[in-house]
């Protein structure tokens, strides 16, 4: 595996956990009756987005 392989690899890794880190804060708001998203649920995903990005430019470019 390539040094670029390998940091894809993590990439994808890191953008899977923001996944879940930000489903964790969406389903716990929804059982605690919120209305809307979550504060640091909008960073992480904005975060993810980021990281999505990192691997497309990696990917395709």
């Amino acid at each position: 595996m390539s040094d670029i392989e390998s940091i894809i690899s993590d990439l994808e890794q890191a953008s899977e956990a923001l996944n879940d880190a930000a489903m964790a804060l969406i389903s716990e708001a929804i059982r605690q009756g919120g209305k809307e998203r979550p504060p640091l649920e909008k960073k992480i995903s904005q975060a993810r987005r980021s990281v999505d990005k990192a691997i497309h430019l990696l990917r395709f470019n």
